[in-house]
């Protein structure tokens, strides 16, 4: 099993004390808000400190730069989904695996729409396919795959079945499809298009079901 490690360079210096966290999470915190506003081109580490209201150098101690603020948020955003949809799972005891899709798609479109800077970097830096980019999450798999292995982790007693080597790469082209199409809606309408979040569902529940 490939344990995902961090991607190189995301973070210099991870907070231990809780002002040096509630200053890390302002920097994620404005660099989310900047992406929805200006998009990759328009941010700035020297906008994303003002916007943060701390010290250029701050920032710096923190994150190497622009590919370490969209490394971090992208893992926050991960670590976020992974959370809310155990929550829902605790909740709701999904015994199968369309119940099981249907809280995951219904979980990454919450966060789509309420979540800042979502719509840009949700675990991967939408658009951007350059070497950097696709390595966001970990410096060995490609973003999907290493989505892919957090939620093995958490849903492969569920989805596993007899063959669980085929399953988990399963569980990867599906990440793939759903990644294409939930963004084809997004495209589509800016809160989702509920039609094609429909046929997300669909696909993934007759794919994952399939023996």
């Amino acid at each position: 099993m490939h344990v995902p490690a961090s991607s190189e360079g995301t973070v210099r210096r991870r907070p231990v004390q809780r002002r040096s966290q509630e200053r890390f999470d302002r920097i994620l915190d404005a660099t989310a808000r900047l992406l929805d506003e200006v998009g990759y081109t328009g941010l700035t580490t020297k906008e994303v400190a003002r916007r943060a209201e701390v010290p250029i150098g701050t920032l710096y101690q923190f994150f190497p730069g622009i590919d370490g603020l969209l490394g971090a948020l992208a893992e926050r955003n991960l670590e976020h989904f992974i959370d809310r949809l155990t929550r829902r799972m605790e909740a709701e005891r999904p015994s199968d695996v369309a119940t099981l899709v249907d809280l995951a798609v219904e979980e990454y479109v919450a966060m789509h729409r309420a979540v800042p800077g979502f719509g840009v970097v949700d675990f991967g830096a939408v658009g951007r396919e350059d070497a950097q980019s696709v390595h966001l999450l970990d410096s060995v798999l490609e973003n999907n795959a290493a989505v892919a292995d957090r939620l093995w982790a958490l849903l492969g007693d569920l989805i596993g079945g007899e063959d669980r080597a085929t399953a988990r790469v399963s569980l990867h082209v599906a990440l793939e499809c759903a990644d294409a199409v939930l963004r084809l809606a997004f495209r589509q309408d800016a809160e989702g298009d509920p039609l094609l979040i429909a046929e997300c569902k669909k696909l993934l529940r007759g794919y994952l079901s399939a023996e």
